[in-house]
């Protein structure tokens, strides 16, 4: 039977369990972020294993682009007396990215993006040239990595081990169910805070284990206080900012909530906050058109934060990255566009809508913001949602770009444009991007 607490707080019931995890485990290790509730737990369990006579280790996943002062709350962590091996990770993994335009991820100290790094690689890290770990591959997912490294860790103790998450379950009801109610899970002696890991529906040797999993927010405040813990200061920052200790995250900036991300950074740490735009527009942009080609259909969605201009504006600058011809060609196009639409109907570039009828726009009647930027999210090269047609002049272009830019056409590129799908199956461009041998027999 799970052991109850219902006669003692939080804290008590805390201490409790991490003396269980203590005196039935060798090897320990505590997952760290940074944030207050990991923060809290690992320094609880720094006084029980220092009263045990006891040592444990501390996994910590630097994304790259963190607060200044979550890395100064990280070395503060590093002091503490019984910490044994500080794994603190600097991968390049593959994190979600829900302001990109064009790239659904990007992948935190990546070797290629070494120039926009949101801050320089901490000296004393596991990296991608010292990694003890052969089974780690570039671009992994966080989530793959933490299981992964389970498995390795345990391999290497060869030993029964536990793992200390930090999370509460009055922030998710998903946490929750994850931690009480799972009527399959393994426990650990059968207490309702621990699950046993599984690695591709396999059991193994190592119990994940949930110390303040009940506590609230004010608890971890209050344990601060009482215990006079250690505190990431970018808490104190945002409490400044107007935000109570409720609404407080680390938000990642590239995030799902990629609004509060951004001008949380903006707001707390601008000088954070301007190497992390940087960043996005480097990586999560201009990587596409050296990895794929140029005229690929993109599926994007603008971001919340941006108006249509500005997306608009935004599309042409990451063409332009690293195909300026290309953005040239657009920006020709659609300023020709607009001095047509001044002309015959007198709307200025300053009296552009946002947005017109869709019915209006679908028809290509009206001019708005919107109907800009959807005709260079399609790669439109001709235009047409414009109402421009296919010229000589057109085609003679997109023959020049093509014999310039490798990046720009393949055969493989899938198009809906029945013009550009014409050019991909021409002699022309299949000696030119394919090669007469491949195209053909050359005695023919």
């Amino acid at each position: 039977m799970a052991k109850k607490y219902l006669d003692k707080d939080v804290l008590q019931a805390t201490i409790e369990r991490l003396e269980v995890i203590f005196d039935n485990f060798e090897n320990i290790y505590f997952s760290v972020s940074g944030g207050k509730d990991s923060s809290v737990m690992v320094q609880i369990a720094n006084m029980i294993a220092k009263q045990k006579n006891k040592q444990y280790d501390v996994l910590y996943i630097d994304l790259e682009a963190q607060y200044k002062r979550t890395i100064d709350h990280i070395e503060e962590l590093k002091q503490l007396s019984q910490i044994r091996d500080f794994y603190h990770i600097c991968l390049p993994m593959a994190l979600r990215n829900a302001v990109s335009v064009l790239q659904p991820k990007w992948i935190c100290w990546e070797e290629e993006s070494r120039d926009l790094w949101v801050r320089p690689m901490p000296a004393d890290v596991i990296n991608i040239h010292n990694a003890p770990f052969d089974w780690f591959k570039k671009g992994e997912e966080f989530e793959e990595f933490i299981v992964q490294f389970a498995e390795w860790y345990q391999q290497k103790y060869n030993t029964k081990v536990a793992c200390g998450i930090g999370i509460r379950t009055d922030e998710s009801l998903n946490r929750f169910r994850t931690i009480a109610f799972q009527e399959k899970k393994i426990r650990f002696q059968d207490y309702n805070w621990t699950t046993q890991i599984k690695v591709n529906d396999k059991h193994i040797n190592v119990y994940n284990f949930y110390p303040i999993y009940d506590w609230k927010v004010d608890d971890i405040w209050g344990a601060v206080s009482r215990l006079d813990l250690k505190y990431n200061e970018i808490y104190e920052l945002m409490y400044k900012n107007g935000m109570s200790i409720y609404e407080q995250r680390l938000c990642q900036p590239y995030g799902d909530d990629q609004k509060n991300g951004l001008n949380q950074f903006k707001a707390l740490e601008y000088d954070t906050w301007s190497k992390v735009l940087n960043r996005v527009n480097g990586v999560n942009f201009g990587n596409i058109y050296c990895k794929t080609t140029a005229l690929g259909n993109i599926k994007s969605s603008k971001p919340v934060f941006m108006s249509w201009q500005e997306y608009t504006v935004f599309l042409l600058e990451s063409i332009g990255i690293y195909n300026r011809d290309l953005m040239m060609h657009y920006y020709r196009k659609i300023k020709k566009f607009m001095i047509w639409h001044k002309n015959k109907y007198g709307v200025d570039i300053n009296d552009i809508p946002e947005t017109a009828e869709n019915k209006l726009e679908n028809q290509k009647k009206a001019i708005s913001w919107r109907r800009i930027a959807r005709a260079i999210e399609k790669n439109d090269f001709y235009l047409k949602r414009l109402s421009f047609g296919q010229t000589k002049t057109d085609d003679e272009e997109l023959m020049r770009l093509i014999h310039k830019w490798d990046n720009l056409l393949s055969k493989d590129t899938k198009t809906d444009d029945k013009h550009l799908q014409e050019v991909i199956q021409s002699e022309e461009f299949l000696k030119e991007k394919v090669g007469v041998r491949e195209y053909g027999n050359e005695n023919e």
